[in-house]
């Protein structure tokens, strides 16, 4: 396979922001059955842009690169730089900075009712009780749940589980957001209304994904397969580089 690796300038300019993610010489080592096993290794890149797509293969680091955002997994080697801050040395900090959508999203709706969750979110920021809730139901109006306030989390459908999850993350009101392959358990409806609310934010966004016209969508996506970022550079020619790449 041809290889095009983080010297290789872009072709087009970036809209770029002050938000910063940095990646130093990143390996991500963990046992394995015989010996350890490589998740990620050499890995270095400062992305700066809006909107970042990172996509490759099942199994290649995606979801680990993700996750090394904000210390949900760390680095063995080399060093994360979020705004500044060492996520090794100041993971608390850095997760009020990066909000993270997982795949599921159940692995983080945690209260019994929309409403519950989406005030547990304001807890930190909102101290009175009305105040937190009525920002609550101004947050569930702003994602079309509204009327889901009071339901069971278990009983919405998979898109406003996702919105939900995602209007939680928001209300933390951070800097960054991740989201992990968040369309890849819904349907097209849902997905479109995730990835547009996902695509409307403010917030520089990370965005895992299989979805290469997501993907394309976005100033610039890194290929990552074997743990290896393969390519660097503009969405559409990361697009175009991958679908090449595993052509027959």
């Amino acid at each position: 396979m041809r290889s095009h690796w983080l010297s290789i300038a872009p072709s087009r300019s970036y809209s770029v922001r002050t938000d910063v993610i940095e990646f130093v010489d990143v390996d991500v080592r963990v046992p394995g059955p015989v010996g350890e096993l490589t998740l990620l290794t050499g890995v270095s890149a400062k992305l700066t842009e809006q909107r970042i797509a990172v996509i490759g293969g099942n199994g290649g680091g995606k979801s680990t690169l993700a996750r090394l955002t904000n210390g949900l997994i760390g680095a063995s080697s080399g060093s994360v730089i979020v705004e500044g801050l060492n996520v090794a040395e100041e993971a608390p900090k850095v997760r009020r900075k990066v909000g993270f959508v997982f795949t599921n999203p159940l692995s983080q709706l945690v209260m019994p009712t929309a409403a519950e969750d989406i005030a547990l979110s304001l807890r930190r920021t909102i101290k009175d009780k009305k105040a937190r809730s009525a920002r609550t139901s101004e947050i569930l109006e702003e994602f079309g749940l509204g009327h889901r306030a009071d339901t069971s989390v278990h009983a919405l459908s998979g898109g406003q589980q996702q919105l939900l999850a995602l209007a939680g993350v928001l209300a933390c009101d951070p800097a960054i957001v991740v989201a992990d392959e968040p369309t890849t358990l819904l349907d097209l409806r849902n997905s479109r209304a995730v990835a547009e609310r996902l695509f409307s934010l403010e917030q520089q966004l990370v965005l895992v994904t299989h979805d290469l016209d997501l993907a394309g969508r976005c100033d610039r996506a890194l290929v990552i397969e074997s743990g290896r970022v393969i390519f660097d550079g503009a969405a559409t020619e990361a697009v175009d580089f991958y679908r090449a790449s595993v052509s027959p």
